[in-house]
């Protein structure tokens, strides 16, 4: 798959930019930047692709993206004479924004777990995306001071909305280093470090926290709201997504790197959880059409790598 960096119009004296796009359709590749990204589609629907997740939209789309990862929205499930009605407003920010000094105290802690979350992006629904809609359509004809506060509003809103879910899989997104110290988090760095092990057994858990099997898996699962299987299932295929996307290795070499003991388990799980093989999900991906870089809108603003 061929992906594209893009060049933001962000500067160092920016605190955000927003992008106005009308009837313009979505005549851009698969791409990524190093901003944070609020993206709200209006009057459009087709296939959103961002990190391993390939999923359809209807209609309306809210999605807070972090940095460095794929995306791209099309239309095409709309006949193409009604193509150029999306409206699409994006939000960029620069990843250091809320590294300054202010944006460390505690009033700012929801929005700093908001964007930490974002690594996997976030799609926003129901009455949360009803407010910020008409809150990024208004932010639009806001300047100056005024823009500033309600753009830390919209990030508030967002950061304590329940109306939410995550796209991308946890083993798509970069792999950080989490702080030590507390149980859970030497917990999640094991499975980090050994996720594409084969031979991981909740038991290797247990014994690294001192507690029976059977009392880890109850603690694992209140704290991850998932099985401890599940859990190491999704990291692999996530990891194995990135890799089909990624590189020319074959599938079978794909599915043992990414933990999995027999390419026959690694095609029926890929399948039960994506909905289509590891074949297909490839295939579908390289299809999709070449862009035209030297016919860009906005001059230079994505880079073939």
């Amino acid at each position: 798959m061929k992906v594209y960096k893009e060049i933001t119009p962000l500067t160092q004296n920016d605190v955000f930019v927003i992008i106005n796009s009308e009837k313009i359709g979505f005549d851009y590749p698969i791409h990524y930047h190093s901003a944070y990204e609020l993206t709200l589609v209006l009057n459009s629907s087709g296939n959103r692709i961002i990190g391993d997740c390939v999923d359809k939209y209807r209609s309306n789309d809210l999605v807070l993206i972090g940095p460095e990862i794929y995306h791209k929205w099309d239309d095409d499930d709309i006949p193409p004479e009604k193509r150029n009605n999306a409206h699409v407003i994006t939000i960029q920010f620069s990843k250091d924004l809320f590294n300054q000094a202010l944006f460390l105290k505690e009033y700012f802690f929801s929005i700093k777990g908001l964007l930490k979350d974002s690594q996997r992006a976030i799609k926003f629904t129901n009455e949360t995306f009803e407010v910020i809609a008409k809150k990024i359509q208004n932010l639009v004809s806001i300047k100056g001071f005024d823009s500033v506060i309600e753009f830390l509003k919209i990030l508030h809103l967002l950061s304590i909305s329940q109306h939410k879910e995550y796209l991308a899989g946890e083993g798509f997104i970069t792999i950080k280093e989490y702080e030590k110290g507390d149980r859970v988090n030497k917990m999640y760095n094991y499975i980090l470090a050994n996720f594409n092990d084969c031979n991981l057994r909740i038991t290797d858990l247990a014994h690294e926290s001192n507690m029976s099997p059977s009392a880890f898996g109850h603690f694992f699962k209140k704290c991850t709201n998932k099985s401890f299987t599940q859990f190491v299932v999704d990291l692999r295929l996530g990891h194995a997504s990135k890799l089909l996307l990624d590189s020319n290795l074959s599938i079978s070499e794909i599915a043992f790197i990414s933990g999995f003991n027999n390419i026959a388990n690694f095609n029926r799980l890929f399948k039960k959880n994506k909905l289509i093989t590891p074949k297909q999900y490839r295939n579908d991906l390289m299809q999709t059409p070449n862009f035209n870089w030297k016919k860009q809108i906005t001059t230079n603003q994505f880079v073939p790598l």
